[in-house]
């Protein structure tokens, strides 16, 4: 059971041209607000329709160009959760669910019970989406959805409605949810950590155009892209003057730099997650930068601090995170003199 998408669409200044294909689990699409992630999920639902290409969900064509195949979006078995629910105003609970089932009342009852009780909406059954919380609805909207047995699920933003514990819990429901399902999940999300939580897979998209696709977990540790190393949350990076194959250096930084990975000639950046950075208090070591604080951002467990390289004041901030032991820790406690960057943790980006 797979997804193939391979498709072209152009807009007024804008042009989606995706190609990948789903394998066994959940896979991700991560890009910026605007690069085309949901308009590649209404593709494939048949909500909007590609200008050429394919679109092949467990062998059944769904669009093919060329042939001239385009099915409307009730043949295609798609589920879809939209970022708003899309949940019918004017009718209760109980209605959105059995709208989407076949057949007489009474027969639907016993399947809409079902659903009532597995996604915890009992009591709720005469209310309208108004009167229902944001957790609450969207509960709803997935049951709808897997009364429906789709071939495929499709999150749009599923979280991005939602804050704090109710995110979090929901998000942990979603899961199991997930792997409880037979078939094939889609999610997009602006989100790193919403789709390094949940995908197996994913792809990376930009202003509309397929970057990289992998593994979840081998792109967040090697993206080998610059844009790929921005989208995963990579915010140290530099341009790079090539010294030889083990030795480069950081335009930005105004630092040589060491590495573990030989330089290729195709790249041209380089990268480091702010927590690998490691503080020291002397130069003794290869690879290391004096610096000084330029500034800091506080989370309830983490510090993000900006440091200046001491020996050129022109050159770019560097972002160190640094967990807190609790909630009361001193700005400057810990500041280090210096920080080290590790040659096996340097991203050589194309």
């Amino acid at each position: 059971m797979a997804l193939q998408v391979n498709i072209r669409k152009k807009f007024s200044g804008f042009e989606l041209n995706v190609e990948f294909e789903t394998e066994a689990g959940c896979m991700g699409i991560l890009g910026a607000s605007g690069c085309g992630k949901s308009m590649t999920l209404k593709c494939v639902a048949g909500i909007e329709t590609p200008d050429q290409g394919r679109i092949v969900l467990n062998g059944k064509v769904l669009f093919d160009s060329e042939k001239g195949i385009n099915l409307p979006a009730r043949e295609r078995r798609t589920g879809y959760l939209f970022q708003n629910y899309a949940l019918f105003p004017t009718m209760t609970v109980e209605e959105n669910l059995s709208i989407v089932l076949p057949g007489k009342k009474r027969d639907k009852l016993p399947l809409v019970a079902e659903q009532l009780r597995r996604f915890q909406l009992e009591g709720l059954e005469k209310r309208y989406p108004s009167q229902l919380s944001g957790g609450q609805q969207q509960r709803v909207a997935l049951a709808r959805m897997l009364l429906y047995k789709p071939d495929i699920i499709m999150l749009d933003e599923p979280f991005s409605a939602l804050d704090g514990f109710l995110k979090d819990t929901l998000q942990m429901e979603m899961l199991e949810l997930i792997r409880d399902y037979s078939g094939d999940v889609l999610m997009v999300s602006h989100s790193r950590d919403e789709i390094y939580k949940f995908c197996d897979h994913m792809m990376l998209l930009s202003e509309g155009k397929t970057i990289l696709k992998g593994c979840t977990k081998d792109i967040f540790r090697r993206p080998e892209r610059m844009e790929a190393a921005k989208l995963t949350g990579c915010k140290n990076i530099s341009s790079i003057e090539k010294i030889s194959d083990y030795e480069l250096y950081a335009c930005e930084w105004k630092i040589k730099l060491k590495t573990e990975e030989k330089i290729g000639d195709s790249v041209r950046y380089v990268g480091i997650r702010g927590h690998n950075l490691i503080p020291v208090q002397e130069r003794s070591e290869e690879n290391v930068m004096g610096i000084e604080l330029a500034g800091f951002a506080d989370t309830p467990f983490q510090r993000q601090y900006l440091f200046q390289n001491t020996d050129d004041k022109t050159s770019s901030k560097i972002w160190w995170v640094q967990d807190k032991m609790d909630f009361e820790e001193g700005m400057h406690q810990n500041i280090p003199s210096f920080i080290r960057f590790p040659k096996e943790d340097l991203l050589l980006l194309l």
